[in-house]
């Protein structure tokens, strides 16, 4: 991956934590656009991971794969081949009390502070 987007707009209300939030919350409002930061294939969308919401991972390359939590409406299944800046999902509150994107990224399967990887802004 040369270039990572930022999955959605709005500020960073809570940080990476390697013991305790293992990914970055992103505020906004519901239905909020939420975006694949990079190519790659969905391998994971629905509800059946607890804590999460409405879920959605995806597969960038053998080393890669980000991951979107909490969303009001899944755009992507399952085996779909996704481009950087495609839409993929709507920001909600699903799995928690505050409309808000967890996101993460993990690399060799192990999260990341996805903030190492995005650009500044």
């Amino acid at each position: 991956v040369k270039v990572w987007l930022w999955p959605s707009t709005g500020r960073v209300t809570r940080g990476y934590s390697q013991s305790v939030h293992k990914g970055i919350d992103i505020a906004g409002e519901r239905g909020d656009p939420i975006v694949a930061v990079a190519a790659g294939q969905v391998v994971y969308a629905g509800t059946g991971i607890v804590g999460f919401g409405a879920l959605l991972i995806i597969k960038h390359n053998d080393v890669y794969m980000s991951a979107y939590g909490h969303n009001d409406r899944l755009l992507v299944s399952e085996g779909e081949e996704i481009s950087a800046g495609q839409k993929i999902a709507e920001k909600g509150s699903s799995g928690t009390d505050t409309v808000k994107l967890h996101f993460e990224i993990r690399k060799e399967g192990k999260p990341i502070d996805p903030q190492r990887l995005l650009p500044q802004r």
